[in-house]
């Protein structure tokens, strides 16, 4: 876990709402093993992260967004056939960026197929009901808008990102 969110933050502004780059107060991504356990990483990491952007009241929201992207990552956009031992290099990485007055969280996986596809799982029509497929359902009804797009250059799969508006303080 680290930070490298000018690596990250190219292609990633391709698909978000207009907000300048070089405005930037923090980023901090960390690689996620391809096993359910990583969203509880995940989740430690974000809560590490906010705590030091003094974001701590943001918690409970981003939490619960970056534990449905990151499930969604694992479960829906890693080939069946991916290895989930320990050696091989993460397939999922999450991303955090804050600027003044936004937070996005990010998290890159290697599935080019959209997020929306229609699919149960990917759909933000949803039974209440339902034990699954209310994912993005919940990263639209906690963030302020969230969205995705296919990765380019030598990077393969595609980022699904959720922003979130800040306070001024």
């Amino acid at each position: 876990m680290g930070t490298n969110g000018s690596t990250m933050l190219e292609p990633l502004r391709q698909g978000l709402p207009p907000i300048d780059p070089s405005a930037v107060s923090g980023s901090a991504s960390c690689a996620l093993p391809a096993r359910y356990e990583a969203v509880r990483g995940a989740r430690k990491f974000t809560q590490s992260t906010l705590g030091q952007w003094g974001l701590d009241e943001r918690f409970d929201d981003v939490a619960l967004v970056v534990s449905e992207l990151v499930t969604n990552a694992l479960r829906h956009a890693l080939p069946a056939d991916t290895p989930r031992d320990h050696d091989q290099d993460p397939p999922v990485r999450l991303h955090l960026m804050r600027w003044t007055t936004r937070l996005v969280c990010a998290v890159r996986d290697p599935s080019d197929q959209s997020p929306a596809a229609g699919d149960a799982p990917y759909s933000t029509e949803t039974n209440s009901s339902a034990e699954s497929g209310r994912g993005l359902f919940l990263v639209d009804s906690f963030s302020d808008s969230w969205g995705w797009h296919p990765l380019a250059g030598r990077l393969s799969g595609k980022v699904v990102w959720a922003l979130f508006r800040l306070q001024d303080k």
